[in-house]
């Protein structure tokens, strides 16, 4: 029997970071998570629109969440980013009657929506091993990914009421999957350290110089693939990987692919894709 969820896809991942969206459904059901879109739903605001209007980040993340109610339906995600987003912004409406009451009047007279708090929001990864289980992702496994890898968690999603059962300070579900699919995983001081999202749209410099370490700490540890549980966070250590690089002189060249890339292909899903995977990571490595 499937698992019902509210499928928000998070950030970036009809712009910038594609192999998501197309990558997200496939894992799901192959772990028996059904995802019901959330037709319309706007993005988190990533605490970019926080810092010019909170209240504006608030209502739009209300919305989000009353959907999701009216439907019934928790809120899954693959985005840390989002997950965190939305857990704070629902934290804040649930610890304030006040901005509760105005939210909703706001709700109401735009979308005809009201929220109440019993909606929960999680991250893919905490769904994985509370509810669905290390043991069903290690037998849905037709292709190991017999690799170091390096699982990055950000720091988003490591707070209370937001990492599910996972520990906040020392995580080690990432770790988890990775081992589940056939990998190594990477015992590195960078997993929960920022890469600068969202500042790489204002203070691109200082944002490349804290991708490249991330990315320096992994490959010196002996990473031979990143695996990401943020989208934003993915698009930095992916797309801005070079230009890290060469802003620090650093070596940063590690293949990095999403949470949700690992587990499709793991699972049999675009095996094109994966043997090119497999290729960068054998010709990248020292």
């Amino acid at each position: 029997m499937a698992t019902r969820y509210a499928y928000h896809p998070g950030n970036v991942a009809h712009s910038n970071a594609m192999e998501v969206a197309d990558t997200m459904p496939l894992a799901a059901q192959s772990l028996g998570i059904e995802l019901v879109s959330l037709e319309g739903a706007t993005s988190c605001g990533a605490g970019i629109i926080r810092q010019a209007n909170a209240d504006l980040q608030v209502a739009l993340n209300a919305r989000t969440l009353a959907q999701a109610e009216a439907m019934g339906l928790d809120i899954i995600t693959p985005c840390a980013t989002t997950a965190a987003t939305l857990h704070e912004d629902l934290t804040s409406l649930r610890n304030d009657g006040k901005l509760m009451a105005k939210t909703n009047d706001i709700l109401q007279r735009n979308c005809g929506l009201t929220l109440t708090g019993e909606v929960n929001v999680h991250h893919l990864l905490h769904v994985i091993v509370d509810e669905i289980g290390i043991d069903k992702v290690r037998a849905a496994v037709k292709n190991a990914f017999e690799f170091s890898i390096a699982g990055y968690y950000g720091p988003n999603i490591q707070q209370e009421g937001a990492c599910g059962g996972d520990d906040v300070f020392d995580p080690d579900y990432l770790e988890q999957v990775i081992s589940a699919v056939g990998g190594r995983p990477v015992d590195w001081a960078s997993r929960t350290q920022s890469v600068g999202v969202p500042g790489i749209f204002s203070e691109e410099k200082t944002v490349l110089k804290q991708t490249s370490a991330v990315l320096a700490d992994a490959k010196s540890e002996g990473a031979q693939l990143i695996v990401s549980a943020c989208n934003l966070s993915h698009m930095l250590l992916d797309v801005y990987q070079g230009k890290a690089g060469k802003t620090t002189g650093q070596a940063t060249k590690v293949p990095t692919i999403h949470l949700t890339e690992l587990l499709a292909f793991a699972f049999g899903h675009h095996i094109e894709r994966l043997a090119q995977l497999r290729t960068r990571v054998l010709v990248i490595a020292d």
